[in-house]
Parts: C-alpha cells; structure tokens; sequence
C-alpha cells in the first residue's frame, strides 16, 4: 500500500510538469499559479501516506483516508470544479479508500468524492472555470482511473492472502483433528455426518454414519438417552452421553456433543471407546453395593447381638450390686471388693452395648427420634449429676454455666440427655486431678448451643479430623484404653439426625472444648 501512496504522488509530479508547460500567454500564466497549488495538495496525502503507513494500525489509515478527503476537497475547489484540468481527482478518495482497506473507509471514501465533486461544482459556478488544457484534465481523469484500478487490484490481493490464510488455518485443524485418538464428526440436523475426522473406535464405522445417520449406530435401548444429550446440546451448548453400539453390545460409546451455531442446527461430537472405563465404574458399583451389604449386615449383627447380651448382663449388674449392698446378710471383705469389681465393669460394659447399639439402629436408619417440648436445662443438669460422683473420684472439678430462664427447645429428651453424659464423660475421664470441667447451654439465634470445656490433656491437630467416626480413638495407648471410640461417634450421629451438628477444638496439652449446636428452639 506504501508503494501506491508513492506512485500517486510521483504521478501528479509528472502530471504537475506537464501543466506547467502546457499552456502559453496570458491565460496559461493565470491558471498555472491555481493549478500546481491544487497539484500539490493532491500529491499531500501521497507523500504523508509513506510516513503514517510506517505504523500501519487502524488510526494511521484512518488519519489517512481524512487527508485525502480534504485533499480532494481543495483540489477540486481550486481547479475549477468538474470543469476544470483536475476533475478526475475528485475520486481520488474513493481510490484511497480502496487501497487503504475496509468497507467503512470504502463508505467515508465514497462520501468524500461526492463531497468534492460538488465542491468543485459550486467553485466552477462561483469562480467560473478556468481553460485549462483538456490534455491536463484528461490526464488526471486517467490517473484516478489507474490509481482505483491499482486499489482494487491491491484488495483483491489483500483478499486473496485472508483466504490462503483462512484455508491454512481450516487445514492446520483437519490435521490436529485427524491426529486425535477419538472419532470427531460433523453432524447436520438430520444427524447425519458431514466431516469425519480421526481414529474410529472399532464399534463404530463411519461410513453408515454419512448415510444412515449417528442413531443408526447406537443400540435401540440408548437411543432416547442420546437424542436428549443431543437436545441438551443444541440449548445449552455442550453434553455428554454413554451408549451401546448396535454393532457390539459389549461395547460402550462416550460422545461428547457441542454446537456449531447459534441455531444448534449443526453439532460437533466426539466419540472414543468407553469399554474400560464402563468396565471399572461397573467393577466399583459392585464393590460398593458389596460393602453397603456388608455394612448393614454388620449393623443388623451389632445390633443383635447388643440386644441379647443386655438381659444376662443386666442379671450381673443386678445379682453383684445386692452382693456388694449386703442386702441378703454379710459377706466377707474380698468377696465383696470382688462384687464391686464385678458391678463396675458390668456397668462399663453395658455402657459399651448401649452404645454400640444406639450407633448400629443410626447406621441402619433404624433409629427414630421421639420429638418433644421441654427446657434444655433440664438434660444438662441431669448428665452433670450422673458424672458428679465420677468427677469428684479423680479430683476434678465440674462446673454448669446455665441462663437463669428457661430454654425450651423440642428436640429428643434421652438423645440430648445421652450426647451431653457422652460429652461430659469423655471431658472427666481425659481431665487430670486438679482441672476443671465446665457445661454450658445458651440460645444462639435459632441454635441451642451447648458446650462442654475441659482443661485436660487436650487432642493433637491430626487426629481431629478421625475423631467423630465410629471406634476411632485419640492419644496414646493407655488414653485409648479408656474408651471405645463410640461416645463421640454417637454424639455426632445424634446431632445430625436433630440437623445440627459437633465441632472440637483443641490444644495438645491445654484442653478441649466440644460445642454441640443444635435447631431446636422451640417458639413461643
């Protein structure tokens, strides 16, 4: 384009020469004066064309195209208009905007011609005429035929490099996309294949696909599955489905649908071989449906077997407590540290399958809650007195931080009562002589919110996280050996099935605060 603002401009020199000499006399020294200013105004933009180009951007040929128009503007007002030797240049825009590229320039190019042949009109009529050589005028007529001619022919060849370019990129994707391991297929709204693209999974041919269409490949059973993926496609854009082949029903297809327009009329998919991986999610379903069964048979033993120890068991509690009240007549001092020892861990014990029954019902959805109205307070004080002995055992001092009104909530009065003995225990038996154990309930909004602080030995970071699941246990090993791992296990499961929920914090070494937050206020 550079080249085409440089021959312009050498152009109206010629041109500029030949007029100077053209004319003889009077006359041709009053119209020479005129002419050449208006030669060199067109010649203007043409020189300024090899400066601004340098950078070639939008706003250099924008600045550019204005030039000429104004060029145009004057040189037609000071030749004499469509009368005079330069009447041809009044479409010198028009050639610019050709060459300078773009339909809107084309558009302000053209509307500048216009402009200048009327201004040249108005000029002839103002100024009249001058009379010029018609050699001159022909000569630019001709120039800004040729400079349109050389414009077009620069667009046409600016054209021709945009398709080359567009065809080279259209080839450079035919070659990425026949080099993909998975078939990619063009589809038009009758599903039928357009294009087919790279390696075909060996259930799939391709060449019915150009014929019969994508559903004649899919078996019959998968069909609505894939026209809705292919619907869900066409509105949202994008969708996935996995079907069986009609050819191999031991197979599987994952096709992966988008659009290619607005209208969805037209799709791209792309379909591998899913046999492996259908194979591996069929093998974990298995597996999973496997321990779920396993699961829940252990839940139903658990909870069997829980069942049937507690009637003997309550028998020993029962038989070693009268041993150890003396209630049917003395007995000797060893017999009756033994039947102490035999009620503790009968009790111990039962404590156990109690819990360990309570947590089976819940992982078996066996377990209902009895819902009613009553004051929160009242669940707290009682696990606090059923610890209180234990508490004072080991030196421990146990404290209740409780609002002076009542905080009624509906909620399960023995499930509170067993999470609060559950949270109030595991502080008491963790806390060394010496500390201090403090409960808590309050409103929070709409929560109730009871919490059980202790200053004891305290949970390390790493196994915060394990604690709360059934037989998980933290610490060492004679702190394991305090427990079961079930009282928070069973706290947590009875928090959730009230839509609430259990949090620790803790420091190793400092203590450890349980917060129990429950949706339970009750209103009114």
């Amino acid at each position: 384009m550079a080249a085409w603002h440089a021959g312009w401009a050498a152009a109206v020199g010629v041109t500029a020469l030949f007029a100077t000499g053209a004319g003889t006399g009077a006359e041709a020294a009053g119209t020479a004066a005129p002419l050449l200013l208006a030669l060199g105004v067109m010649a203007a933009p043409g020189l300024a064309g090899l400066t601004l180009l340098r950078r070639d951007d939008d706003e250099a040929r924008s600045a550019l195209l204005t030039l000429w128009t104004l060029a145009a503007l004057a040189g037609a007002a000071l030749s004499g208009g469509a009368g005079g030797p330069l009447a041809g240049f009044v479409f010198a825009p028009l050639a610019a905007g050709l060459a300078v590229g773009g339909r809107r320039r084309v558009l302000v190019a053209a509307i500048a011609a216009t402009g200048a042949a009327g201004a040249g009109l108005l000029s002839s009529w103002l100024l009249g005429a001058p009379s010029a050589a018609a050699t001159t005028a022909g000569i630019s007529a001709l120039m800004t035929a040729g400079a349109t001619t050389a414009a077009l022919f620069l667009g046409a060849r600016r054209a021709a490099r945009r398709m080359e370019v567009a065809e080279a990129d259209v080839a450079g994707v035919e070659t990425l996309l026949a080099g993909q391991p998975a078939l990619t297929l063009a589809l038009n709204q009758d599903l039928r294949a357009l294009a087919a693209y790279g390696a075909a999974p060996a259930a799939l041919p391709v060449e019915p696909l150009f014929k019969e269409g994508l559903l004649s490949a899919v078996d019959p059973a998968d069909r609505p599955a894939v026209l809705a993926a292919l619907a869900r496609a066409r509105s949202l854009g994008e969708a996935q489905v996995r079907f069986t082949p009609r050819l191999a029903l031991d197979r599987r297809i994952l096709l992966t649908a988008r659009r290619m327009d607005d209208g969805g009329s037209r799709l791209i998919v792309q379909a591998l071989d899913a046999t492996l991986q259908y194979a591996r999610e069929a093998e974990l379903d298995a597996a999973r449906m496997e321990a779920e069964a396993q699961s829940a048979g252990k839940s139903r033993f658990l909870a069997h077997m829980s069942h049937e120890l507690r009637t003997p068991l309550n028998a020993v509690i029962g038989f070693s407590d009268a041993m150890r009240q003396e209630l049917f007549g003395p007995v000797p001092p060893r017999y009756a540290d033994y039947a102490r020892s035999i009620h503790e861990a009968g009790g111990h014990l039962l404590d156990l399958i109690n819990d360990v029954l309570d947590v089976s019902r819940i992982e078996a959805d066996r377990y209902e809650l009895a819902l009613e109205r009553f004051d929160a307070r009242e669940a707290v004080t009682a696990g606090l007195a059923l610890v209180r002995l234990q508490a004072e055992d080991k030196g421990v001092a146990l404290n209740a931080v409780l609002p002076p009104e009542p905080l009624m909530i509906r909620a399960d009065r023995r499930a509170l009562k067993q999470m609060t003995l559950n949270l109030l225990s595991n502080a008491v038996k963790f806390t060394p002589a010496g500390g201090t154990v403090t409960a808590s309930a309050q409103a929070a909004g709409t929560m109730l919110e009871v919490i059980v602080a202790d200053t004891g030995v305290g949970i390390a970071k790493a196994d915060l996280a394990r604690l709360g699941r059934p037989y998980e246990q933290a610490g060492e090993a004679d702190q394991k050996a305090k427990g079961s791992g079930l009282g928070l296990a069973l706290v947590r499961a009875l928090a959730e099935l009230h839509g609430g929920a259990l949090s620790l914090d803790s420091t190793l070494g400092e203590g450890t605060a349980a917060a129990l937050r429950l949706p339970v206020l009750a209103e009114g």
